[in-house]
């Protein structure tokens, strides 16, 4: 650890530049207009990992944004690890609320707030430097191989493409993705599930024509008012999701399992004084801690129609639209449950409007296991790093690739993530904490070591 220690100390302050200037590009995947700084984020990466000491390095072309791979074969004999990460980042909107330029890292109060700074550009980079630091003092103990993808942030489309073309090259012992949260720098934690995704977009239209409000309302039903209905309907008064058979696959953890879940610090005055609202809201009968992990959801992530734009124009929309996504748990079926949203949206849509279903993308539920030789080097390596063990906890976000990862590759995947859920993924203002980046890169050396010796 001393040597680990000493080796980032000497070169901190060219780690933190390197990661502000990767934070520069805007690897934004969902925008065409960004295209080309998706592909020189990548390039940028793939020199990285030239100078850190990898192999094979390419950017490989897909049918939409690069894969960055390299490898690190120090022999037959050692355990092999496949690291994942993503260097595509979510838009920056709305701009206005950011108090600094998204793609200008900017450190107030020990935290650089960029956009990508946490989800995943400062997380993935860890591992690229806790590489570089391993070559350097001769103390990698694995085979590492590295897969960085840049379109994570739209659904990992061509990713599954690649490894099922991929699967000798990618032939490895176990996955390792720092894209999750710990609990804290004072309590550190592993996530050993995540939930899966169905996403979509609803259109709602009413009339042929925008209309003039004054001569047709109150005889032409308005679709942005009908749609606002619909979406209100999809949960009951217990805030329990009403799209029948959405719960029937759920899985049902046990009392036990429950009981040690929520022994994660949590207090809730904070949690809503960090948020800024005066209660909390969810499904009756479970806790806060249950129901970001552990409980399916089903949030409205967008709703637009008619005029937003300045001063007043008095139209009877003739379309209106919505983004839906729904979290899903262990058992359920990221298929099977957008089947059943569009079989119910279409059901309770009146006479008086039609409705188009556009499913984007989705991903199936994880679950890590925690007896295995990876998860234990894990929980060895932060022990030993953060002077703790870590509490198990479960993600309440999703990473669709891990199950590709279990399906394709007969992987299974370790979640050792080192942000933290106030670090507004998606969100205005992103910011990663400094002395986060620094505890990963001299956690993740002591992962590789402890894995060897396990395996």
């Amino acid at each position: 650890m001393q040597k680990i220690k000493e080796y980032v100390g000497a070169h901190q302050q060219r780690f933190l530049d390197e990661l502000f200037e990767l934070l520069r590009y805007p690897s934004v995947s969902a925008d065409p207009a960004y295209a080309a700084d998706v592909r020189a984020t990548a390039e940028f990466i793939a020199q990285k990992l030239r100078d850190a000491g990898a192999d094979r390095v390419e950017v490989c072309a897909t049918a939409g944004h690069p894969i960055v791979y390299g490898e690190k074969i120090i022999g037959s004999d050692k355990p092999t690890v496949l690291v994942y990460g993503h260097y595509d980042v979510q838009p920056p909107d709305p701009l206005e609320l950011w108090e600094t330029p998204p793609f200008e890292p900017t450190v107030r109060d020990g935290k650089v707030f960029a956009r990508g700074a946490c989800d995943d550009k400062g997380q993935f980079y860890m591992h690229i430097k806790a590489f570089e630091l391993m070559q350097a003092t001769g103390t990698l103990a694995c085979n590492i191989k590295f897969m960085i993808e840049g379109e994570e942030e739209v659904g990992s489309d061509n990713l599954g493409t690649f490894v099922k073309a991929n699967k000798d090259r990618l032939a490895a012992d176990v996955v390792l993705i720092s894209d999750t949260a710990m609990i804290s720098l004072e309590t550190p934690s592993l996530e050993t599930g995540l939930r899966g995704l169905s996403y979509l977009e609803v259109e709602v239209t009413g009339p042929n024509r925008d209309l003039h409000s004054g001569v047709y309302g109150g005889a032409v039903a308005n679709p942005i008012t009908t749609l606002a209905k619909m979406i209100a309907s999809l949960h009951d008064e217990h805030n329990r999701i009403t799209i029948p058979g959405f719960y029937d696959d759920v899985a049902e953890l046990s009392d036990a399992e429950r009981q040690a879940l929520n022994q994660a610090p949590f207090v809730e005055a904070e949690y809503k004084a960090d948020l800024g609202i005066r209660a909390l809201w969810g499904e009756k009968g479970f806790t806060t801690v249950e129901r970001t992990g552990i409980r399916p959801t089903l949030e409205l992530n967008g709703i637009w129609g008619g005029y937003i734009g300045k001063g007043a124009k008095t139209v009877l929309p003739s379309k209106a639209y919505a983004k839906i996504s729904m979290r899903l748990v262990p058992n359920q079926d990221s298929n099977k449950i957008t089947a059943l949203f569009a079989r119910h949206f279409e059901a309770i849509a009146p006479d008086y409007v039609s409705v188009k279903i556009t499913p984007h993308h989705g991903g199936q539920p994880a679950v890590t296991p925690t007896d295995s030789a990876a998860y234990r080097a894990a929980e060895k390596a932060i022990e030993e790093a953060f002077g703790k063990k870590p509490i198990p906890t479960r993600g309440g976000g999703s990473i669709p690739i891990v199950s590709l990862f279990e399906k394709e590759l007969g992987l299974k995947t370790v979640l050792m993530g080192f942000g933290l859920d106030s670090d507004n993924l998606h969100s205005p203002n992103e910011k990663y904490d400094i002395a986060n980046y620094f505890k990963g890169i001299e956690t993740i050396p002591l992962f590789h070591k402890y894995f060897a010796e396990l395996s």
